[in-house]
């Protein structure tokens, strides 16, 4: 059975004191921290695991970039052979054909580009901002 609460005094509040608690290492010597960069300048095996994840980052954007042009410009002769509809079309007196193949391909290159350049340096700066926390 639990005690029965005391009544109040007057003058006292029903709020509970307040305490400060403390550690009792408070006063006890730390190890110093060494910033991020420092770990990566003087490439310990911190500063290692640091790079490696931005660089594992990078090289798997840089491969799915180059899968989707590789697809994409791997697929169009494909798509011309299974749909020979496609061959007899004209474009600006070419065939279509020559046409996507020589001229119309490039802009997906650069789109491609202009969107892997874009994402390296989303990594990067999250890559900069991981740093700085630590």
């Amino acid at each position: 059975m639990s005690p029965e609460p005391r009544p109040a005094r007057r003058g006292m509040r029903d709020a509970p004191r307040r305490v400060a608690v403390t550690s009792p290492r408070t006063a006890a010597a730390r190890r110093p921290r060494f910033p991020a960069t420092r770990e990566i300048d003087e490439q310990t095996r911190l500063g290692e695991v640091y790079m490696r994840s931005l660089l594992r980052t990078q090289f798997r954007l840089a491969l799915f970039v180059c899968t989707v042009l590789g697809c994409v410009v791997g697929g169009l002769p494909l798509l011309f052979l299974l749909i020979p509809e496609l061959r007899e079309v004209h474009l600006l007196g070419l065939p279509l054909p020559w046409a996507v193949l020589a001229g119309l391909i490039y802009p997906a290159f650069v789109i491609g580009a202009w969107w892997y350049v874009r994402q390296a340096e989303r990594n990067e700066r999250h890559f900069a901002e991981l740093v700085e926390r630590r």
